[in-house]
This record gives structure tokens, C-alpha cells and sequence, in this order.
């Protein structure tokens, strides 16, 4: 090799050594960006580099001094704008849902004798419906609209607008008057229904009644099922995400004089069975100041959708029977699609929201039934380490059950679900707000506390919520709260146990 050329083979060498060093530390660093939280742990990495390259015995150069340094100063700059750009938390300030009037409940008897009046139903089909009534666990206080218990029934436009206002107005006075509001202080308003969606909007209804402001975001979902409550928070949250200093409102109902079916089919008919009339209205922001008033705090969303399959797609459909009359149809392959669906989506939220033991027990499990007992049981990780309440679907005692033994939960933990589908009823996607009133009512919300909130729709889609109570509940959970009137009175031990679901 010609002596000349040594101090440049030297040169390119160092440069090499300073430009690896320089990516290496840069990897380092920003592996620790949004893991470290002060200055002072980013120093300790560089310390750490430092001891690395006296130990290989590298030619320390002042020019490493300047490279580290200069990493450490990219890498705060940019940790203090990770912060500064941050999104603002959600809020849940305040929520109200809606209890109808007395003359809207239907006991069995006169579900049976109403159903009996109507012509569209034979004895066969009257018969099926009294059987599923009996057996779903549903109280003698449900409700149904004014609508649906005339004979014969009115399901016409005019009575599905009756309907809406019937539910809707009450309801958005009462979330206002809790919070101190004005119609015009809302920002954000959105509003889920699936099975009536007229034009104008249920939305633009609310705006045009209360004489909202012409700049408020109005959103206005369909068909999405009883998931639709927890994708309302979700798209309310994004919108938060990029607006700041705002109020939004979120509410969940059903039409039901819009989705009743009066035709013969027995997959049709468990519609008219199980769903009974409720709403709920909710009060979310970003505002700062809202962490010391408000009730909750959002942690975290997650949405999984398997509308992709065929055969996961046509379990719950809307569509017309041989007659040309309108329902929605419940498969057989419901169940078994609404588990799948839910072991994918609760493995992501496991995954998010699990302490570190719990993984490991699993993965532990995993191994040893692979490589050593293959007769052993794989662990299920217990969500109860990570949740202390649960807000369950009510489409039913059997779907509870079986979301109750693969959350490994015990009669306690699905007290609000069952007695929600008892007092009220499946309300669709305003289920869980009933169920989390529940638990205000009996005071078991404790400052600190997490709790899951669990939407199934079809598609069949899946969306969860998980929320930290941020204040005390006690003293002002009976507020206009749909169970101050009977809270006493509950569990029922007749139908709080697991077993009997």
C-alpha cells in the first residue's frame, strides 16, 4: 500500500466511526423520546454512550464531545415539541340519560294482548314473541313510544319525528342545565340513530331547535348499530384533537317505532322483543380547566371492524321479508361471529391497556404448552387488573354471560349490565351510559377508578372507550339519574346471576 495514502485511509476511517456513532446515538435517542420524561434521563443515555466507546478503547476525539452534545440538544428541542404539540385530554363532564314517562310502560301482559290487537300478527308470531319476552330478562317497566302502542301501530315519518323530540329535546335541556350551558357554547354535536335517518338530519334538528351557532360541526351516523354510542366518542375525541378550547355533545338513541317489523319471519321478530325506548346525551371537552369539574377523563379508544367477511357481514342485516315488509334479520351465526370479533378486539386492548405481569403470564402459558405440557391451559389475562367497572352490550343474558367468562368477571362486575337490560331494556347504543348510571347510583365509582365501556353493532363492528374517573362521584350521582327512583330496589337476585345468563 502506498505510504501516501494511509492519512487518508486514517481520515475516512474516522469519519466512518464519527458518522455511526452519530446514527447510533441518534437511534438511541429517539427510542427514548417519548419514554423519557426530564432532561436528566437523556443525560444518563449520553453517560451511558460515553462509558461504550471508552470501554472498545475508540480514539476519544473532542469532535464525540460536540457530536453527543448535539444529539442531546436535537433530541430535547424535539421532546419539548412532542409536549407542546400534544393533544389536549378529553373530558367527560357530565352525561343525562332518558327516562320516559310511565304511560310508555309495557308489562308482559300487555305486550301480549297489544301484540294480539294487531292484524299483521298471527297467533304463531304472537306466541314466539311472548316466549322470547319471557326469557330475555327483561322487567314489567320497559318502555315503547306512544307510536308503537297504538293499534294498530303508527310507522309513518310524522310519528318517528314526534318520537325524535320526544327524546331528544328533554334530554339536551337537562345535559345543559347540568353543565351551565348555552346551546350556542357547543361546538361539536353528534348525533347516532340507525334505523331512522331523515333529511333534514336528527342533527340539524337539534341545531334548528335550539338555534345553535352557524359555525358549529354537526355530525349526524346511521347504521352503525349498538356500537354507534362508543363510535360517537371516538369521532367526537378527533375532532377535540384538532379544535381546542371546545365543547362537544354526543348523543346516543333509537327510533323505535322506525325499526319495529310486523311481518311473520322469527329472525325479524326478535327485534320488536328486545329493544325497548332510551337515549343518553353526553358532555365532552378539551378545555383545561374542565380537569377539576369534570367527571371522567377519556384514556384511550379502539375500534375493530370485520365487515370484510362475508359471513360476519350478513349475521344482522336490514332488508325486506318475501311479503316486502321491512326488519332487521338475526342469523344463527351471530353469536359465534360477535366472539371472534370480540377475542381480536380484546386482544389489541389487552395489549394497550395490561400491566406487564399479565402479558407475561400469558406468554409464559403459551411456551409451556408448546415445549413442555401440552396438555396445560394457556392464561387468560384478567382485565380486572387494569379495570375496575365494566359497561357491558345488553343485547341479551347469553351474550353477557359469555363476555363475563372471557373477561374472566364475576356476578359483581356484570351487575350494571344485567339490571340495565332488566330495568330498561336493550336501549341500543345508549346501553352503557344507563349501565354507568347504575354505578353512580350505588356509589362504586371512586376517584381513580378505570372504567371499560364496550360497544357490539353490526357490520359486526366492535368499539371500546376506557375512561378514569377524575373526581368523586358521591353527592351528585342521583341528579335527574334514571334509577334515583328505584335504586334501592336493585340487584334482583333473580336475574344478577351469571349462571342463569
Amino acid at each position: 500500500m502506498d505510504p501516501l495514502s494511509l492519512p487518508k485511509l486514517k481520515q475516512h476511517n474516522s469519519l466512518s466511526n464519527i458518522m455511526a456513532i452519530f446514527l447510533s446515538t441518534m437511534a438511541m435517542l429517539s427510542k427514548n423520546l417519548h419514554s423519557t420524561s426530564t432532561p436528566l434521563q437523556l443525560l444518563l443515555v449520553l453517560l451511558s454512550l460515553q462509558r461504550l466507546f471508552l470501554f472498545q478503547q475508540w480514539n476519544w476525539n473532542p469532535i464525540f464531545h460536540l457530536l453527543l452534545l448535539s444529539c442531546f440538544f436535537l433530541v430535547y428541542v424535539l421532546r419539548v415539541g412532542a409536549l407542546a404539540f400534544k393533544p389536549p385530554s378529553v373530558y367527560l363532564v357530565d352525561f343525562s340519560c332518558f327516562k320516559p314517562p310511565s304511560t310508555c310502560q309495557l308489562p308482559l301482559s300487555r305486550f301480549i294482548q297489544h301484540a294480539s290487537s294487531i292484524i299483521s300478527f298471527d297467533s304463531q308470531s304472537v306466541e314466539f314473541m311472548a316466549k322470547i319476552v319471557a326469557s330475555s330478562g327483561l322487567s314489567e317497566q320497559t318502555y315503547l313510544p306512544p307510536a308503537l302502542l297504538s293499534s294498530p301501530p303508527k310507522t309513518h315519518q310524522r310519528e318517528y319525528i314526534k318520537e325524535a323530540e320526544m327524546i331528544l329535546l328533554p334530554l339536551m335541556d337537562d345535559l345543559l342545565t347540568k353543565a351551565k350551558l348555552s346551546p350556542r357554547d357547543i361546538d361539536i354535536l353528534v348525533v347516532h340513530c340507525s334505523a331512522f335517518c331523515p333529511s333534514p338530519s336528527l342533527s340539524s334538528i337539534i341545531v334548528n331547535k335550539y338555534s345553535m351557532r352557524s359555525d358549529v360541526k354537526s355530525f349526524n351516523l346511521s347504521g352503525m348499530g349498538c356500537s354507534a354510542g362508543a363510535i360517537g366518542i371516538d369521532l367526537a375525541q378527533n375532532l377535540l384533537k384538532t379544535n381546542n378550547n371546545c365543547y362537544a355533545i354526543v348523543i346516543s338513541t333509537e327510533i323505535l317505532s322506525a325499526g319495529w317489523y310486523s311481518g311473520h319471519e322469527r329472525s325479524k321478530l326478535l327485534i320488536n322483543c328486545l329493544f325497548r325506548m332510551g337515549s343518553a346525551a353526553l358532555l365532552l371537552t378539551n378545555r383545561k380547566e374542565a380537569s377539576k369539574t369534570s367527571k371522567y377523563r377519556l384514556i384511550r379508544t379502539l375500534r375493530t371492524q370485520t365487515a370484510f367477511d362475508d359471513k360476519a357481514y350478513l349475521t344482522a342485516i336490514r332488508e325486506e321479508d318475501d311479503d316486502g315488509k321491512l326488519g332487521v334479520t338475526i342469523n344463527k351465526g351471530l353469536l359465534p361471529a360477535a366472539g371472534e370479533l370480540l377475542r381480536s378486539h380484546m386482544t389489541i386492548l389487552g395489549l394497550k391497556i395490561l400491566p406487564l405481569t399479565e402479558k407475561l403470564k400469558h406468554v409464559v402459558s403459551v411456551i409451556r404448552k408448546k415445549f413442555k405440557d401440552k396438555e396445560g391451559e394457556i392464561y387468560m389475562p384478567s382485565f380486572k387488573t387494569a379495570i375496575q367497572h365494566f359497561c357491558l352490550p345488553t343485547s341479551g343474558r347469553a351474550l353477557i354471560g359469555e363476555i363475563a367468562k372471557g373477561l374472566k368477571l364475576d356476578g359483581r362486575d356484570v351487575e350494571a349490565s344485567l339490571m340495565t337490560l332488566h330495568r330498561f331494556g336493550n336501549q341500543s347504543s345508549s346501553s352503557m351510559w344507563y349501565e354507568l348510571a347504575y354505578m353512580e347510583a350505588k356509589e362504586r365509582v371512586k376517584k381513580g377508578d378505570k372504567v371499560l365501556m364496550l360497544g357490539m353493532g353490526t357490520g359486526p363492528k366492535c368499539c371500546s372507550c376506557v375512561w378514569e374517573c377524575v373526581r368523586p362521584i358521591a353527592g351528585d350521582s342521583n341528579k335527574n339519574n334514571p334509577w334515583r327512583d328505584c335504586i334501592h330496589l336493585y340487584p334482583v337476585e333473580a336475574v344478577s346471576s351469571i349462571s342463569q345468563t
